[in-house]
């Protein structure tokens, strides 16, 4: 490694470099995520067992003893920070730090060099961490005055994790940080052109909201030929008070393209199309309901144009409402049950950063292997989707992770890359497992194990689906219930009615909730009947769950009480309980024979009211239809996978959107 420091006469990047990524701070109207970007803490590992070289508990987070406040009005630019006279300012953060493992793995980048600008006097002292979180000092260097200190570093040691970053120390004045950068020596250029698309269902304000923060960073849009708006909803985006003026610093980059509601796979798939057909050589897809840090579109392009072969890159989703909290590092889909999983045991869902800084969360420096990434912020090659073609057309749930299997089937890999990230409304307020979408999660994994899964059966994957119908239907969540029955129905119908079925099934679902009490909401309680229940609980206890050795048995009596005890009239008349969401559970609502249940964000309130006949019927036609696919799961399989090329094709894809939209040829 060589250190070099000298006064300020060039330019940051030297002549055969190449900037891989920027330090950069919040933007103005983002400084509650400053955490995310640069920490006063001191850098500190946790204790490392002697006896075996493992954390006492690798799962837990060192809290800081001496961390700071990190003063926001310090901030100078996009670029620059001041750090007070004796002050530490750490860049070993999400944003700032650099993902060592990644690139080392990736790419064909084996050295990477940090160069800092900086006026002042103080030290700059770089660090790095190794997969168990372990931090160790690299080098330091003293600088005073207008200097550039370089420091040129191996990407050998991070086989398995890690991550180089940092810290600025001031003396006795104030110290500035002009600016810093991660870059490598190469005659490469990033040439690769990018068609961003945003896909979106009546959210026009995030849809306005960044395309400003697209339009005032020019940079972010460097490489970007096109900016395409698929709108599916029914207030367009194009008509909403102050398109005008948030369209007009993206300029004519920015194309809208108006289609029927064709779900998130036919939004994505449309983006995908439209890159093919302009030349471009990647597909940026984004959600619309996101904030965006527009610095990760330059950092998914460089990483995808360096790796040695053609990559998926994907950006992390931090929550809209809570904005330090990373939801998920990565996520890889359990083969014998067809769900998204943590792709290691010591990973965590919901990492708070304001709690935990990135040094010192042990876990976050295990480099994360994953199988797909979700849509939120997903950049594909162009060369990809001519190859393995567009999303299956199956409407919002698992398009992402089918696309993500496929592709690893194909050869090619999927990175979630630390560093890139969007602000998404994370999934903690939402319950998609009831109501209309569950007929999508319930079909759309079977087809996914149909198409993906290397058991017999699918593994895990019926039974657990006939017992989500019994949880439901015990539930009296007959609705769900109903569509779950659907999708089953529509499976074994085969693959040839899915584009069909993409503008239909979600009005004939939703017109359904007439039908249904379940899925009749109000926004207040007090529109419906006082809840009283009949008799007090037994010994004052409330219902608990079963024990496992008694499930089984618990369950079973539990359905046959409900299939043959009549409904009272005063059940009928007025619900039992009032039960909020969270304490929704399928064996405490079992026990009920009427109830007022909030919705997950809490906005409304449906009566829940439990009907023997719903209950026989929709048991009945689950138990047959799953029996109907153990006996067809060999053909249906075939079936599936002999008519995935086609019903993913560009070709096919086409025709639908032909059918679809408003403005096909504009």
């Amino acid at each position: 490694m060589s250190v070099f420091v000298e006064e300020i006469n060039t330019e940051l990047v030297a002549a055969g470099y190449l900037t891989l990524q920027r330090v950069v701070l919040p933007e103005q109207t983002q400084v509650d995520t400053a955490q995310l970007y640069v920490d006063s803490g001191i850098a500190t590992s946790a204790p490392l067992s002697t006896m075996n070289g493992s954390r006492d508990n690798d799962r837990s987070t060192v809290a800081s003893g001496s961390s700071a406040e990190v003063h926001v009005e310090d901030f100078l630019s996009r670029t620059s920070a001041r750090v007070r006279p004796g002050a530490r300012l750490s860049f070993g953060t999400y944003f700032n730090a650099f993902p060592a493992s990644y690139w080392r793995r990736w790419t064909v980048v084996d050295q990477v060099r940090l160069s800092v600008k900086t006026s002042g006097s103080g030290a700059v002292v770089v660090y790095k961490s190794n997969a168990r979180g372990s931090l160790q000092r690299v080098a330091s260097t003293r600088v005073a005055g207008d200097q550039i200190s370089t420091f040129d570093l191996t990407l050998a040691p991070f086989g398995d994790g890690g991550w180089y970053w940092f810290d600025l120390v001031a003396g006795v004045e104030a110290m500035v940080l002009q600016e810093a950068q991660w870059q490598t020596a190469t005659d490469r250029q990033i040439n690769g052109k990018v068609t961003l698309e945003i896909t979106t269902l009546n959210k026009t304000d995030f849809c306005l909201n960044n395309l400003r923060i697209l339009g005032s960073r020019p940079e972010a849009l460097e490489h970007v030929s096109e900016v395409l708006i698929v709108d599916q909803g029914t207030q367009k985006v194009a008509e909403a008070e102050g398109f005008e003026e948030a369209a007009a610093g993206v300029g004519d980059k920015l194309r809208i393209i108006d289609q029927d509601n064709l779900g998130g796979s036919g939004g994505f798939s449309r983006g995908m199309l439209e890159a093919v057909d302009n030349g471009s050589d990647y597909v940026l897809l984004l959600d619309d309901d996101v904030t965006v840090e527009p610095e990760s579109i330059n950092r998914l392009l460089t990483f995808a144009e360096l790796c040695k072969r053609p990559t998926i890159v994907g950006g992390h989703m931090f929550d809209l409402y809570n904005r330090t909290v990373l939801h998920t590092f990565g996520e890889v889909v359990n083969p014998y049950r067809i769900q998204p999983d943590l792709p290691s045991e010591d990973a965590s869902l919901g990492h708070d950063f304001a709690a935990g800084n990135l040094r010192q969360s042990s876990w976050l420096h295990r480099r994360t292997d994953v199988d797909y990434n979700g849509w939120w912020m997903c950049l594909i090659p162009t060369t990809v989707i001519r190859e393995i073609g567009l999303a299956l057309p199956i409407f919002i749930k698992w398009d992402d992770a089918e696309y993500g299997l496929r592709a690893k089937e194909h050869g090619y890999s999927t990175v979630s890359l630390p560093g890139a990230a969007v602000w998404h409304v994370s999934w903690i307020d939402k319950d998609d497992l009831v109501g209309w979408q569950a007929y999508f999660h319930t079909r759309n994994r079977l087809i996914t194990a149909l198409l993906h899964s290397p058991y017999e059966l699918g593994g895990r994957v019926i039974r657990e689906s006939f017992q989500l119908d019994i949880k439901h239907l015990v539930s009296m969540q007959y609705y769900t219930a109903r569509g779950r029955v659907m999708a089953l129905r529509d499976l074994v119908d085969g693959p040839a009615k899915l584009h069909d079925l993409l503008a239909t099934k979600l009005p004939e679902i939703r017109s359904m909730t007439g039908e249904f009490s379940d899925s009749q909401f109000k926004p207040e309680v007090d529109l419906f009947p006082a809840p009283k229940l009949d008799k007090p609980p037994k010994k004052g206890q409330g219902f608990r769950s079963p024990g496992y050795l008694n499930l089984l048995p618990w369950t079973m009596r539990t359905v046959a009480r409900q299939l043959v005890e009549p409904v009272k009239n005063s059940s009928q008349e007025r619900p039992q309980a009032l039960i909020p969401h969270q304490d929704n559970k399928w064996w405490r609502m079992s026990q009920y024979d009427s109830a007022l249940v909030s919705n997950a964000d809490g906005t409304a309130v449906s009566w829940y009211k439990r009907d023997p006949r719903q209950l026989r019927k929709l048991l009945a036609e689950a138990g047959r239809l799953h029996l109907q696919i153990v006996r067809d799961w060999s053909r249906l399989r075939k079936e599936y996978r002999e008519n995935l090329v086609e019903i993913t094709s560009i070709d096919t894809w086409r025709k639908t959107f032909e059918a679809h939209s408003e403005n096909a040829g504009k």
